[in-house]
């Protein structure tokens, strides 16, 4: 059986680089980034400029794209340029050379403005007032309004509704996964990703699961977050569609006196599985 040939738009960064190392022996990667990416493959330029991206779509079987500007969440221009402007590229160059699935990472800062809404519970548990937080709680689903918070979050979602254009129009697969917080340290790294946290583990077994779902799956939003005691992330449909289980959890880990977090001791826990860590370059 061929191995299918994967290109990653961001591979340089974490969770594009998780998915080219953990995914390397099932799939035939290469990346398209501004920065040169070793040990792949790799086309060097900007998603803003379709003309520059178009050959590493070239023979390519899938794309995950990943790229995008995090730096600031506010930043508008910045935010054009990459969520905008380059998802529509990267969609476009995808349309051009006949790819058959982009997996659009998405983001869970489609719906974090529910916690401005102080008839619900999520603003109280996302700044850990958890006293404040009754016993059970509605969850927030992908059918739901998207509510983002920030400018990073409304441009995903106009990248979800261009999938949706895409996948319509041209007969594209198109999954949207919108992404919990993963970090560096794979862990927590506030008080508010008790709810959001995503291992790298779970993270990548998300991807892999949208790039090995039947062709029959033109165009969904999952939602993917670790199984967290405080989410109001509901994540059945990724579960039900998908097949995917979250092996990990916020509750893993505990916060100290200075605002440090730190594993927390389980006889259950495979701990070294927990220990991927990787910078984000």
């Amino acid at each position: 059986m061929t191995t299918q040939k994967v290109l990653v738009t961001g591979a340089s960064g974490l969770i594009g680089g998780l998915i080219v190392e953990h995914l390397a022996g099932k799939y035939d990667f290469s990346a398209l980034n501004r920065r040169p990416v070793e040990g792949i493959p790799c086309t060097q330029a900007d998603i803003s400029d379709l003309d520059a991206i178009l050959p590493a779509f070239e023979d390519v079987d899938m794309v995950v794209h990943m790229a995008n500007y995090i730096d600031d969440v506010f930043d508008w221009e910045k935010h054009l340029s990459a969520g905008i402007i380059g998802t529509r590229n990267v969609f476009e160059a995808a349309r051009i050379h006949g790819v058959s699935r982009v997996v659009y990472g998405s983001t869970g800062d489609t719906q974090t403005g529910y916690e401005y809404d102080k008839s619900l519970p999520y603003g109280h548990i996302g700044a850990g007032k958890y006293d404040d937080v009754p016993d059970v709680w509605p969850m927030i689903t992908h059918l739901d309004p998207v509510r983002p918070k920030s400018v990073y979050g409304a441009c995903k979602v106009f990248g979800e509704a261009l999938a949706r254009y895409y996948s319509d129009v041209f007969d594209m697969s198109i999954p949207c996964i919108r992404l919990g917080a993963v970090s560096p340290a794979n862990r927590p790294t506030q008080r508010r990703q008790v709810m959001s946290y995503l291992s790298h583990r779970d993270c990548v077994a998300v991807v892999d699961k949208c790039l090995q779902a039947p062709p029959s799956l033109k165009f969904d939003i999952f939602r993917a977050t670790s199984n967290n005691k405080y989410r109001w992330i509901d994540i059945e449909h990724t579960k039900d569609v998908l097949g995917w289980e979250p092996q990990d959890s916020a509750d893993e880990f505990e916060i100290d006196d200075e605002g440090g977090w730190h594993q927390v001791y389980s006889a259950q826990m495979d701990r070294t599985a927990l220990g991927i860590e990787r910078s984000d370059d």
